[in-house]
Protein backbone atom coordinates (compact mmCIF):
# COMPACT_ATOMS: atom_id res chain seq x y z
CA UNK A 1 0.00 0.00 0.00
CA UNK A 2 2.92 2.27 0.72
CA UNK A 3 4.03 1.94 -2.61
CA UNK A 4 0.91 2.72 -4.04
CA UNK A 5 0.60 6.05 -2.30
CA UNK A 6 3.99 7.01 -3.08
CA UNK A 7 3.46 6.08 -6.40
CA UNK A 8 -0.07 8.47 -6.50
CA UNK A 9 2.59 11.33 -4.51
CA UNK A 10 4.57 10.85 -7.76
CA UNK A 11 1.86 11.48 -10.17
CA UNK A 12 0.59 14.52 -7.86
CA UNK A 13 3.83 15.60 -8.04
CA UNK A 14 4.26 16.12 -11.13
CA UNK A 15 0.86 18.02 -11.85
CA UNK A 16 2.30 20.39 -8.86
CA UNK A 17 5.11 21.02 -10.95
CA UNK A 18 4.09 21.33 -14.62
CA UNK A 19 3.01 25.11 -13.77
CA UNK A 20 6.14 26.21 -12.13
CA UNK A 21 7.54 25.84 -16.21
CA UNK A 22 4.34 27.10 -17.54
CA UNK A 23 5.08 30.74 -16.04
CA UNK A 24 3.37 32.33 -18.64
CA UNK A 25 -0.63 32.63 -18.38
CA UNK A 26 -2.96 31.26 -21.50
CA UNK A 27 -6.00 32.16 -23.09
CA UNK A 28 -7.94 31.19 -26.04
CA UNK A 29 -10.81 33.38 -28.24
CA UNK A 30 -12.55 31.15 -30.70
CA UNK A 31 -14.27 33.57 -33.26
CA UNK A 32 -17.24 33.23 -35.74
CA UNK A 33 -20.01 34.79 -36.86
CA UNK A 34 -22.75 34.22 -35.12
CA UNK A 35 -20.80 34.92 -32.00
CA UNK A 36 -20.89 38.51 -33.52
CA UNK A 37 -23.18 41.47 -32.55
CA UNK A 38 -25.25 41.22 -33.99
CA UNK A 39 -24.81 37.49 -35.36
CA UNK A 40 -24.17 36.86 -39.13
CA UNK A 41 -23.77 33.58 -41.10
CA UNK A 42 -19.85 33.81 -41.36
CA UNK A 43 -18.48 30.32 -41.88
CA UNK A 44 -15.20 32.06 -40.86
CA UNK A 45 -13.75 30.95 -37.80
CA UNK A 46 -10.21 31.72 -35.53
CA UNK A 47 -8.81 29.93 -32.89
CA UNK A 48 -6.46 32.38 -31.23
CA UNK A 49 -4.00 32.01 -28.36
CA UNK A 50 -3.12 34.66 -26.31
CA UNK A 51 -0.22 34.38 -24.06
CA UNK A 52 0.77 36.84 -21.37
CA UNK A 53 3.94 36.92 -19.56
CA UNK A 54 4.26 39.44 -17.17
CA UNK A 55 3.99 42.97 -19.99
CA UNK A 56 4.45 40.55 -22.43
CA UNK A 57 0.99 39.65 -24.78
CA UNK A 58 1.79 37.61 -27.26
CA UNK A 59 -1.08 36.62 -30.00
CA UNK A 60 -1.23 33.85 -32.79
CA UNK A 61 -4.31 34.67 -34.76
CA UNK A 62 -4.81 32.13 -37.58
CA UNK A 63 -8.19 32.38 -39.25
CA UNK A 64 -9.71 31.12 -42.42
CA UNK A 65 -13.04 31.13 -44.93
CA UNK A 66 -13.55 34.68 -44.60
CA UNK A 67 -16.26 36.17 -46.70
CA UNK A 68 -14.32 39.09 -47.41
CA UNK A 69 -11.18 40.66 -47.11
CA UNK A 70 -10.03 41.73 -43.77
CA UNK A 71 -9.70 45.49 -42.71
CA UNK A 72 -8.65 45.29 -39.38
CA UNK A 73 -8.71 43.06 -36.17
CA UNK A 74 -8.65 44.45 -32.71
CA UNK A 75 -8.88 43.40 -28.98
CA UNK A 76 -11.71 45.08 -27.35
CA UNK A 77 -12.60 45.67 -23.45
CA UNK A 78 -14.41 45.93 -21.34
CA UNK A 79 -17.76 44.46 -21.32
CA UNK A 80 -20.07 44.79 -18.87
CA UNK A 81 -21.05 41.02 -18.85
CA UNK A 82 -19.34 37.88 -19.61
CA UNK A 83 -19.70 36.45 -22.92
CA UNK A 84 -22.22 39.20 -24.06
CA UNK A 85 -22.28 42.98 -25.31
CA UNK A 86 -19.88 45.29 -27.03
CA UNK A 87 -16.90 47.44 -25.96
CA UNK A 88 -14.68 49.92 -27.38
CA UNK A 89 -11.05 48.77 -28.93
CA UNK A 90 -8.68 48.21 -26.14
CA UNK A 91 -5.56 47.19 -28.85
CA UNK A 92 -5.69 47.61 -32.31
CA UNK A 93 -3.71 44.63 -33.13
CA UNK A 94 -1.35 46.38 -36.00
CA UNK A 95 0.57 44.39 -39.38
CA UNK A 96 -2.86 42.59 -39.16
CA UNK A 97 -2.87 41.19 -42.75
CA UNK A 98 -5.30 42.79 -44.59
CA UNK A 99 -7.43 42.24 -47.72
CA UNK A 100 -7.73 38.58 -47.49
CA UNK A 101 -9.73 35.64 -46.33
CA UNK A 102 -7.72 33.69 -44.67
CA UNK A 103 -3.68 33.72 -43.01
CA UNK A 104 -2.22 34.30 -39.83
CA UNK A 105 -1.16 37.00 -37.20
CA UNK A 106 1.59 36.47 -35.27
CA UNK A 107 2.86 39.73 -32.41
CA UNK A 108 4.17 40.12 -29.18
CA UNK A 109 3.69 43.67 -27.27
CA UNK A 110 4.65 45.18 -24.24
CA UNK A 111 1.45 46.09 -22.80
CA UNK A 112 3.73 48.51 -20.69
CA UNK A 113 3.69 50.54 -23.91
CA UNK A 114 1.22 52.88 -24.00
CA UNK A 115 1.26 53.34 -27.36
CA UNK A 116 -0.02 49.42 -27.49
CA UNK A 117 -3.67 50.69 -26.89
CA UNK A 118 -5.92 52.63 -27.84
CA UNK A 119 -5.79 55.94 -27.30
CA UNK A 120 -9.34 56.39 -25.91
CA UNK A 121 -8.88 53.02 -23.93
CA UNK A 122 -5.79 54.50 -22.37
CA UNK A 123 -7.33 57.07 -21.24
CA UNK A 124 -10.41 56.08 -19.84
CA UNK A 125 -7.60 54.23 -17.06
CA UNK A 126 -6.05 56.79 -16.28
CA UNK A 127 -4.15 57.67 -19.20
CA UNK A 128 -1.47 54.91 -18.36
CA UNK A 129 -0.14 52.15 -19.47
CA UNK A 130 -0.21 50.00 -16.22
CA UNK A 131 -4.19 51.14 -15.70
CA UNK A 132 -4.78 49.90 -19.48
CA UNK A 133 -3.01 46.99 -18.62
CA UNK A 134 -4.42 46.26 -15.97
CA UNK A 135 -8.41 46.29 -16.49
CA UNK A 136 -7.69 44.47 -19.99
CA UNK A 137 -6.15 41.76 -18.09
CA UNK A 138 -9.25 41.56 -15.13
CA UNK A 139 -11.60 41.56 -18.55
CA UNK A 140 -10.04 38.93 -19.90
CA UNK A 141 -10.19 36.48 -16.68
CA UNK A 142 -13.93 37.99 -16.30
CA UNK A 143 -14.53 36.75 -20.27
CA UNK A 144 -14.92 40.81 -20.79
CA UNK A 145 -12.83 41.04 -23.79
CA UNK A 146 -13.10 39.94 -27.18
CA UNK A 147 -10.76 39.48 -30.52
CA UNK A 148 -12.77 41.11 -33.29
CA UNK A 149 -11.99 40.69 -36.97
CA UNK A 150 -13.63 43.24 -39.67
CA UNK A 151 -14.15 42.81 -43.51
CA UNK A 152 -15.00 44.95 -46.06
CA UNK A 153 -18.58 42.92 -45.94
CA UNK A 154 -19.21 43.62 -42.08
CA UNK A 155 -17.27 46.87 -41.52
CA UNK A 156 -18.47 45.97 -37.48
CA UNK A 157 -16.93 42.84 -37.79
CA UNK A 158 -17.14 39.26 -39.48
CA UNK A 159 -16.05 36.96 -36.70
CA UNK A 160 -15.60 37.51 -32.88
CA UNK A 161 -14.38 35.46 -30.02
CA UNK A 162 -14.37 36.36 -26.32
CA UNK A 163 -11.26 35.59 -24.49
CA UNK A 164 -11.30 32.61 -22.18
CA UNK A 165 -8.46 31.39 -19.60
CA UNK A 166 -7.34 27.86 -21.98
CA UNK A 167 -8.29 24.93 -19.68
CA UNK A 168 -6.50 22.73 -21.50
CA UNK A 169 -2.99 21.59 -20.30
CA UNK A 170 -0.19 22.30 -22.43
CA UNK A 171 1.63 18.81 -23.94
CA UNK A 172 4.47 18.84 -21.43
CA UNK A 173 2.19 19.08 -18.91
CA UNK A 174 0.22 15.91 -20.51
CA UNK A 175 3.98 14.12 -20.46
CA UNK A 176 4.75 14.60 -16.46
CA UNK A 177 1.49 13.07 -15.93
CA UNK A 178 1.67 9.90 -18.00
CA UNK A 179 5.03 9.40 -16.35
CA UNK A 180 3.65 9.74 -13.13
CA UNK A 181 0.52 7.55 -14.01
CA UNK A 182 2.75 5.10 -15.35
CA UNK A 183 4.97 5.14 -11.92
CA UNK A 184 1.75 4.18 -10.56
CA UNK A 185 0.62 1.31 -12.89
CA UNK A 186 4.35 -0.28 -11.91
CA UNK A 187 4.16 -0.06 -8.72
CA UNK A 188 0.99 -1.87 -8.92
CA UNK A 189 2.08 -4.69 -10.85
CA UNK A 190 4.84 -5.45 -8.34
CA UNK A 191 2.60 -6.23 -6.01
CA UNK A 192 0.19 -9.19 -7.61
CA UNK A 193 -0.28 -10.81 -4.54
CA UNK A 194 -0.96 -7.81 -1.99
CA UNK A 195 -4.44 -8.02 -2.19
CA UNK A 196 -5.86 -10.69 0.01
CA UNK A 197 -9.33 -11.88 0.27
CA UNK A 198 -10.53 -11.95 4.21
CA UNK A 199 -11.73 -15.62 5.42
CA UNK A 200 -14.88 -16.88 4.52
CA UNK A 201 -17.07 -16.78 8.11
CA UNK A 202 -17.94 -20.27 8.56
CA UNK A 203 -21.83 -20.81 8.31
Amino acid sequence: MKKVLSALALAASTLALAPAAQAADIYRAVSSGPAESPPNGSPGSSVATIEIDGTTLRAEVPFQDLLASTTAAHIHCCTTEAFTGVAPVAIPLAGFPLMVTAGSYNATLDLGDPAVYDPAFLASFGGTASGAGSALLDAMNANQAYLNIYTTRYPNGEIRGFVVAAPIPEPATWGMLGIGLAGLALMARRRPGSISQAPRPRA
